[in-house]
C-alpha cells in the first residue's frame, strides 16, 4: 500500500480555486483511494507545491502528513505540522496553509450530520431497538406453556 501512496503518476491535478491562492503558483494534485459505502467518508492522497493559500473545510479532515511540511494557522493559532504528524480539520473551519517547498498527506474525510439529522437518527434507533426488545420479550414462553418446577431440599 505505500508504494501507491508515494506513486506521484498516480495523482491528477487538482487546483487550487485562484480567488483561495495568497502567494506563489501551488499546484495540488490528488487521488481518491477509497470511498464508503453511503458516500458520506473518503480517503484521499493529496500534494502541493510551494505557496500560500486559504483552505476552506466543508466536511471533517483528518490528515496524515507523509513528506515535507506545512504551517497553518487559523488566524489565532499556528501549527507546523511536519511529515509522521496528524492534525484534524473540523468541517466549517477555514486555515491558510503555508507550505514551503512541497507536502504530501493522506485525508480521511467525513461529511458529518446536521444536529437534526442526527437527533433523527438517534430517536430512530431507540424506536427500533425498542421494537426489538418487545419482540425478544414476546418470544418467551409465557402462561401455560410455562412451567414452574420447585424443589424441595430435604
Amino acid at each position: 500500500m505505500t508504494e501507491s501512496l508515494t506513486d506521484e503518476h498516480e495523482l491528477t491535478l487538482a487546483p487550487i480555486p485562484s480567488d483561495w491562492i495568497l502567494e506563489g503558483n501551488p499546484v495540488a494534485r490528488n487521488k481518491c483511494v477509497a470511498g464508503s459505502t453511503d458516500g458520506m467518508a473518503s480517503t484521499h492522497v493529496w500534494d502541493c507545491t510551494a505557496g500560500r493559500f486559504n483552505w476552506f473545510y466543508g466536511c471533517d479532515e483528518t490528515v496524515y502528513i507523509l513528506a515535507g511540511s506545512v504551517s497553518i494557522t487559523d488566524g489565532v493559532r499556528k501549527h507546523l505540522v511536519r511529515a509522521g504528524e496528524t492534525f484534524f480539520f473540523p468541517a466549517g473551519s477555514h486555515y491558510e496553509w503555508t507550505v514551503d517547498t512541497y507536502i504530501r498527506k493522506v485525508a480521511f474525510t467525513h461529511a458529518p450530520n446536521s444536529r437534526r439529522l442526527r437527533f433523527a437518527l438517534r430517536v430512530f434507533r431507540a424506536l427500533k431497538n425498542l421494537g426489538r426488545r418487545r419482540k425478544s420479550h414476546r418470544e418467551q414462553p409465557s402462561g401455560p406453556g410455562l412451567a414452574i418446577v420447585q424443589i424441595n431440599r430435604q
